[in-house]
């Protein structure tokens, strides 16, 4: 068993790495499919990669639910460091979560698993961080809504093939709806829920 001693640590200057990684995750949303470096963490868990520590570190706290897959609590090393460094209550219902950890997207539950806010309180909705296998190799992806000028293309390794047209959902449920941060290392790219998304490019 992990003592607290023992626990990876967090960001070396917790103060400045944290606005730096508040405006990577800002400047993601802002700007869907641009990729976004992250300030850098001493050290994660084995199943957390560096930009998704970084998020947890800047946005998570004693209000915030947070769900996590078989990936991520496989041991509890993960849940352990969140709860050590953020305090954010870990919750098995992923319907309550604010935000969910996957480390495993090929097995992401359906989105109807997850809360997608309310007309009044649209923000009061899941945001999934999804752990993916690059953000600059792999098929085609077109962008297109607010805050890209025209279309914006990604090509990312993502899992599950099948994301995009799961947020598809996101059009009928405005302004209710799924978030998404892509990590892979210690890089970002935010899907938010106002983006259409066109398979090809």
């Amino acid at each position: 068993m992990t003592t607290v001693a023992e626990l990876p640590a967090g960001f070396a200057d917790k103060v400045l790495s944290a606005q730096s990684t508040f405006r990577s995750v800002m400047d993601a949303m802002a700007r869907p499919g641009s990729i976004q470096r992250i300030a850098s963490v001493a050290g994660t868990p084995d199943a957390m990669m560096r930009g998704t520590a970084a998020i947890a570190l800047t946005l998570f706290d004693h209000d915030t639910p947070v769900w996590l897959d078989s990936w991520m609590s496989a041991t509890a090393d993960v849940a352990r460091w969140l709860k050590f460094h953020t305090s954010a209550p870990i919750v098995a219902d992923s319907s309550i979560a604010g935000f969910a950890l996957v480390g495993d997207p090929v097995n992401l539950p359906p989105l109807d698993r997850f809360a997608f806010g309310s007309n009044e309180y649209p923000d009061r909705s899941t945001t999934l961080i999804l752990q993916v296998e690059s953000l600059t190799d792999g098929p085609v992806v077109e962008l297109r809504g607010p805050g890209i000028d025209g279309a914006a293309t990604l090509r990312a390794s993502i899992e599950p093939q099948d994301l995009f047209e799961r947020l598809a959902v996101n059009a009928t449920l405005f302004p209710r709806g799924i978030d998404v941060v892509l990590v892979h290392d210690d890089a970002i790219v935010a899907i938010p829920r106002t983006t259409r998304l066109v398979r090809g490019g």
